[in-house]
């Protein structure tokens, strides 16, 4: 609820909006891409909701917009597409892929999965400067009429509920 209540108007997906913004630090200046922010910053990686960081990439709750469970994995080295990756690169990247699915089975036990990539702005990539993964966690029924008629989304929930049930199944 809190995020629903947070939204503004023009908010993008590669610019997320401070919603509890931490006093303590001086703001930082944006990268354009969340991601990137994210990945050097890894101080911040609680209140950012990585839940898995390597030497190479993260894994973290995909918070804009917010569904049950949604993971985006990512390198922390930024390119707009996959065949902009070394081999090797796109080996760690793929290894991440495997670990967010393990997490995501192992914490939510869901009926399906989808797992895909959007590639450019046309291709519906919210942040076309830094290539990413989805997994996505699916279960029969969580798309219904409520969606289909209101428009709406029901979201069963909260992003940190969902966060500390992930940590809770990396250790």
């Amino acid at each position: 609820m809190k995020y629903l209540e947070d939204l503004h108007e023009g908010d993008r997906a590669d610019a997320p909006p401070d919603i509890e913004p931490d006093k303590k630090r001086p703001k930082r200046e944006s990268s354009g891409s969340f991601l990137l922010d994210y990945w050097r910053t890894p101080e911040d990686d609680a209140s950012n909701h990585v839940i898995v960081r390597t030497q190479h990439g993260m894994i973290l709750l995909n918070k804009y917009p917010y569904t049950n469970g949604h993971l985006l994995v990512a390198l922390g080295d930024a390119r707009p597409s996959l065949s902009d990756y070394e081999p090797a690169q796109r080996g760690e990247l793929w290894l991440l892929v495997e670990r967010a699915v393990a997490l995501c089975e192992k914490a939510l036990e869901p009926q399906g999965l989808n797992i895909g990539i959007n590639q450019g702005i046309a291709g519906g990539a919210g942040v076309p400067s830094h290539l990413h993964v989805h997994v996505m966690p699916r279960w029969v029924g969580d798309t219904n009429f409520i969606s289909t008629v209101g428009g709406v989304r029901v979201i069963p929930s909260a992003l940190e509920m969902m966060y500390e049930r992930y940590v809770q199944a990396v250790n």
